[in-house]
C-alpha cells in the first residue's frame, strides 16, 4: 500500500467529524484506524499496519524500561479507534479537538506511514520555518 502524501483542508462538521481525503481512504474501506495525540500540536491517525509497528515499539519500551510503563500507559489511554463512515468521516473526540485547538477546519496531512490532523494556522506556521540542518539532509534524500 502506498504511503500517505499531500495535504487537504477539510471542514469539521457540528459533531466534530472530519472527512479523510479520498486518496487516504482508497483501498481501506471498513478499516479501523487508531487516533492518538503523539505531539502537542497535532493528532496522528494510524492505519492497522503502521499501528502494529508502533504498538510493538511501545510494548518493547514497557518491557525493557519498566519506569516508562506509566508513560506508555498514558499515551495509549488517550488513544481511540475510529472507522470512517460511508462518507469517509471520522469523529474526533472533543477532548482531542480542544487539545490541538481544532475549530471549524482541519488540515489533514499525509505523513508517509500515517496521517496527521492539524489546525491549519499551526500547520502553516510550523511548516514554513526553515532549518539549515534539514536542508542539508533533504539534499541526500533526493540526490
Amino acid at each position: 500500500m502506498p504511503g500517505f502524501l499531500g495535504s487537504y483542508a477539510h471542514a469539521l462538521d457540528s459533531k466534530g467529524r472530519v472527512s479523510l481525503p479520498a486518496p487516504f481512504r482508497r483501498g481501506r474501506e471498513g478499516e479501523t484506524f487508531v487516533l492518538i495525540q503523539t505531539q502537542p500540536e497535532a493528532l496522528s491517525l494510524y492505519p492497522p499496519e503502521a499501528w502494529a509497528d508502533v504498538q510493538e515499539k511501545l510494548r518493547d519500551i514497557s518491557q525493557r524500561q519498566p519506569k516508562m510503563r506509566n508513560r506508555v500507559l498514558g499515551v495509549t489511554a488517550n488513544a481511540t479507534e475510529v472507522v470512517p463512515d460511508k462518507q469517509g468521516r471520522i469523529l474526533i473526540p472533543e477532548k482531542m479537538r480542544k487539545s490541538i485547538t481544532l475549530d471549524a477546519e482541519a488540515m489533514v496531512v499525509g505523513a508517509i506511514n500515517h496521517i496527521e490532523i492539524w489546525d491549519p494556522k499551526r500547520f502553516e506556521k510550523i511548516t514554513s520555518q526553515t532549518d539549515d540542518d534539514f536542508d542539508q539532509h533533504i539534499e541526500s534524500v533526493f540526490a
